[in-house]
């Protein structure tokens, strides 16, 4: 199956009360396992790839190159979308040009008028192209690639403001962060939550920094409109928590277990175990039929 707008995906997670779960993908590995773990649950996913992560795989063609090919090769069904995270507006051109079928543009650390006029011209591209478009109002806390931010909540009339232009899917902070949560965190802000769904009605919105935050935070969220979530750092722990395992259990001295393809394997197993516990969670298990 080619890659798909989240548009679609999104739209009937918000009305079936699910959300898509949005994992990065870093390498090779990491992309096999989401759209296989993907494939057996039967579920929608998004595959979001940071701009870091894109100039890692050399650029955002070898990206759109490796996940086409293992859609095909994989026999991958299910609805993929292929979602830049946090772009710039130079990154976003870039990634409509390689061939991707979303992105985020990311213009919260603008002022609000240049962010509204930057995302009105994307929107009209992606329109254009058939593609999903996210943006986001409020900082979210932490840093992503080098942009930090506190963990502010969003202004809800600001939210509505950017939902008119058109965009697919709405970012708003609600006091989440990027990364691992400080001890100290207040938790989300539902109630700033509900002011942003009560004004921008049916617009699917997205919750990031995903790890970390309880169980029943996330099942709230999703009550109260978020159909997106996204899930990185939780990801990347289990993938090195694997690894760091065989290798301090000796395997890579044990045969060929210096393999990268057998060096590599606990860490893409973590990873598709985390997955499966977060489609779970989200709800989006057997709905890509739907």
């Amino acid at each position: 199956m080619a890659l798909v707008s989240a548009k679609e995906m999104l739209q009937k997670a918000k009305a079936g009360h699910y959300a898509v779960g949005q994992f990065n993908i870093n390498n090779l590995e990491w992309t096999k396992a989401i759209l296989l773990t993907a494939q057996e649950n039967n579920s929608p996913v998004i595959l979001g790839v940071s701009e870091g992560a894109g100039k890692y795989m050399t650029g955002y063609k070898t990206v759109v190159g490796m996940v086409n090919g293992m859609l095909e090769e994989l026999n991958i069904t299910v609805p993929v979308a292929l979602h830049l995270d946090h772009g710039s507006y130079e990154g976003a051109k870039k990634c409509i040009e390689a061939g991707f079928s979303s992105i985020m543009f990311d213009g919260s650390h603008l002022p609000f008028e240049e962010n509204v006029e930057k995302t009105k011209e994307l929107v009209a591209i992606c329109n254009e192209k058939g593609m999903s478009i996210e943006a986001e109002v409020g900082s979210i806390g932490g840093e992503e690639d080098g942009v930090i931010g506190r963990g502010e909540c969003a202004d809800p009339k600001e939210c509505k403001s950017v939902a008119d232009l058109g965009v697919t899917m709405l970012a708003a902070g609600i006091g989440n962060i990027h990364g691992k949560y400080p001890e100290n965190w207040e938790g989300l802000s539902f109630e700033t939550l509900d002011a942003i769904q009560q004004l921008t009605g049916d617009m699917p919105l997205v919750l990031h920094g995903g790890t970390g935050i309880p169980d029943d935070m996330i099942k709230k969220a999703i009550s109260l409109g978020v159909a997106k979530i996204n899930v990185n750092t939780e990801c990347q722990i289990a993938f090195a928590e694997a690894t760091r395992k065989y290798i301090e259990d000796g395997k890579d001295l044990e045969g060929k277990g210096f393999d990268p393809r057998k060096l590599l394997k606990p860490g893409a197993e973590a990873i598709k175990d985390m997955v499966i516990t977060k489609i779970k969670l989200f709800g989006s298990e057997g709905k890509a039929d739907e």
